[in-house]
């Protein structure tokens, strides 16, 4: 039944999302608790999930990179449905009420955007998608993203990858294994391309000069030359103190702070 009901749902989900240039990746969770569905257009992506120790079936979507969905999932819908007592009736108001998110005009409109082209002289991409790239080595630091979200704005660039990226990347170089070394060797690469002029500095001289010497030839290798070469200056300033952010004083208002000042 269960298999049943989730196909009916999925099967729902693409004849609503083909329309707006979704196409459905064959996937298959290696987590025995998951069931999955994936749809990927060239901006963004959906995933219909079902857990079976929860019992939930959701709906989820996030944006998409030029490597794939970039697993910041947000979840757009929730819905309890147990095998043992649910039927296809149920089913049906599920995919109906999936089908109704991404029918919404707002979602639409998302789903229609463009991805941003690349400048000529200067990449797009931030600090903040940077450090997003990140957790897919290190899903842990999820949180803590979106704590200095939260806490601070605009995102702070240096600051961040000193206290959260640098411990990480150094101890998965320290490791040596092959595997981790070539993919955070294809992030760093990709980024010092696509990423404007922060972004860049903070891959040279924060995060590769932060690399014991020692080990700094392990992952080298698997930088593009391009990244070699702006690696190699960097080198001249290590040591040298890099001036992090200027911390804003006020800090980002928290909701109920913003719902305070709107009735004064």
């Amino acid at each position: 039944m269960l298999i049943e009901a989730f196909d009916a749902i999925c099967d729902k989900v693409e004849e609503t999302v083909k329309p707006l240039g979704f196409n459905k990746v064959k996937i298959q969770s290696t987590d025995p608790n998951e069931l999955v569905s994936l749809y990927t257009s060239e901006n963004l992506a959906y995933s219909v999930i079902y857990f079976r120790d929860k019992q939930h079936m959701l709906l989820r979507e996030c944006p998409m990179t030029d490597d794939g969905p970039d697993n910041d999932w947000k979840t757009l819908a929730t819905w309890m449905f147990d095998p043992e007592r649910d039927t296809m009736k149920e089913a049906n108001s599920i995919a109906n009420d999936f089908c109704d998110a991404i029918s919404a005009p707002s979602a639409i409109k998302k789903a229609k955007q463009t991805k941003k082209t690349k400048k000529s002289d200067d990449g797009n991409a931030d600090p903040l998608f940077l450090s997003k790239r990140f957790m897919t080595l290190f899903p842990d630091m999820k949180d803590e993203i979106r704590d200095e979200q939260d806490c601070y704005y605009p995102f702070r660039g240096v600051t961040f990858a000193r206290a959260s990226i640098v411990p990480r990347v150094n101890k998965l170089v320290q490791s040596g294994k092959a595997g981790e070394l070539k993919k955070l060797g294809n992030i760093l690469s990709a980024q010092y391309v696509n990423g404007d002029a922060d972004t860049r500095s903070i891959i040279t001289i924060v995060i590769l000069n932060s690399i014991p010497e020692a080990d700094e030839a392990k992952i080298e290798e698997y930088l593009s030359d391009d990244l070699k070469k702006a690696f190699s200056y960097a080198k001249k300033f290590r040591g040298k103190k890099v001036k992090p952010e200027k911390e804003k004083k006020k800090k980002k208002p928290t909701i109920a702070q913003r719902l305070e000042g709107m009735q004064k």
